[in-house]
């Protein structure tokens, strides 16, 4: 009897699969390294790994159909004299016009005001769709200062100065040529149709006393009304967060490396900041320890996509999130009815990362005025507005099960974590036990 070895696939190396030997060939063809937007692809420790201990004999829930349950937010309380208000805790992050388009920027201000909430500008300027459709809008102040005049300043409803960001915390951004029309060189004071970089830094100042420094000339400049955000990548959390409370900000948002509409180098989005949920609750106890936690109000962003994402983060301790990429996709970035047109870039709708390029079918994150003709920012702006509402009722669901009669009244005793990872970056117990990587229990 002979006995032969049945025909096996072939063996895949876990540490040179096929997309690692496609970027070593594209590098070596090429010579330049990948840019991509969409944020990192790897598989992180995220909210998914965390799950709520709704209420039953130990905890009493609130009946959903007659009794409330708050998601408004204040934002700003600190100094400013004019705080932002909210209806709920759920912002538009900064993304500019240039990188995205004038239609998607006037949706984005659209949706946000339909909710009840505040949009952000982002690097490159204020345009007039924004301002005129956005209730409440957020100016980013960023090392660029690309549109920066007093007078916007004095125009918005907060300023948000931009030290970091989550998908390249140290790096600048990016704008290729084919993006900056002449529309978009007006404003940035840029010639047409070269590539544009981003510094990493801002120009005058090299540490936290400058900062304050900024801090206060920005309130002088607006008469003290506005809050002053400060907003930093997800990198060393509690020392960022304890230095921009010392520099005087009312609110600190900090964005993990899930935040991705911003355009960049892949090595920077795969490799550099840290997930979301190992960056909330150091900055929660920096808060803590200068006895600031809900005075100085923090925003956490990066890769919030559902009311679940919004109840973790505000029972890990923030007053609020933002959203990017969720926000593109709700006014309808990678939409699948432009498939064949993806499939002719070489992608997908569900894959579709080249937003620098400026050739979006969706019409979103380009200046091609074709493609930007198939964005109604009108219908865009209540599909924004019917998501966010979604992700609020979501919250509120959970807060109820959990017997909150306000979003802001959950509290890390109401999670659990499904992973050693997940119990260690969020603190709270491995689920069944009482146990906290580092800090003992059973």
């Amino acid at each position: 009897m002979s006995y032969h070895n049945p025909p096996t696939k072939p063996r895949l190396s876990a540490t040179f699969d096929e997309y690692t030997m496609s970027e070593i060939r594209r590098a070596a063809a090429t010579g330049i390294y990948d840019i991509r937007g969409g944020g990192a692809k790897r598989k992180l420790p995220h909210f998914d790994d965390l799950l709520f201990l709704g209420a039953s004999i130990s905890r009493y829930p609130l009946e959903g159909y007659r009794e409330k349950c708050g998601t408004n937010v204040v934002l700003g309380s600190r100094y400013a004299k004019k705080p932002i208000e909210l209806k709920i805790p759920i912002t538009i992050a900064g993304m500019s016009f240039g990188s995205l388009s004038g239609p998607a920027k006037e949706a984005l201000g659209r949706g946000a005001t339909i909710a009840g909430t505040s949009t952000t500008t982002g690097d490159g300027g204020m345009t007039e769709e924004e301002r005129g459709h956005s209730e409440t809008l957020v100016y980013q102040y960023l090392p660029s200062r690309y549109g920066m005049n007093p007078r916007d300043l004095r125009r918005c409803d907060a300023i948000e100065i931009v030290v970091g960001q989550g998908a390249k915390p140290g790096g600048g951004g990016m704008l290729l040529g084919q993006k900056i029309s002449d529309r978009v060189a007006e404003m940035r004071t840029l010639p047409k149709g070269i590539d544009q970089r981003s510094a990493s830094r801002h120009p005058d100042w090299t540490g936290p006393d400058d900062l304050e420094i900024k801090i206060l000339e920005l309130r002088e400049i607006t008469n003290w009304e506005k809050p002053i955000y400060v907003k930093v990548g997800g990198a060393r959390p509690y020392y960022d967060t304890a230095l921009a409370v010392k520099a005087g900000a009312d609110v600190v948002v900090l964005d993990g490396m899930q935040g991705g509409t911003a355009a960049t180098q892949e090595v920077f989005i795969e490799h550099v900041g840290m997930p979301t949920l190992a960056c909330i609750r150091p900055a929660v106890q920096a808060l803590q320890d200068l006895g600031m936690h809900r005075k100085v109000q923090l925003i956490v962003s990066g890769g919030i996509r559902n009311g679940a994402d919004v109840a973790k983060a505000l029972a890990l301790g923030a007053d609020a999130v933002s959203i990017g990429t969720a926000a593109l996709i709700a006014i309808g970035e990678n939409d699948p009815r432009w498939a064949a047109e993806y499939e002719a870039l070489h992608t997908t709708a569900a894959a579709y990362d080249d937003w620098h390029e400026g050739k979006d079918p969706a019409g979103i994150t380009t200046q091609n005025p074709e493609l930007m003709k198939r964005v109604d920012p009108i219908a865009a702006g209540r599909r924004l507005a019917n998501y966010l509402k979604v992700m609020a009722l979501e919250a509120q669901t959970i807060a109820r099960a959990c017997g909150k009669n306000h979003v802001h009244n959950l509290e890390p005793e109401d999670l659990c974590a499904l992973t050693i990872e997940a119990s260690a970056m969020a603190q709270v117990p491995l689920a069944g036990t009482s146990w906290i990587p580092g800090k003992g229990g059973y």
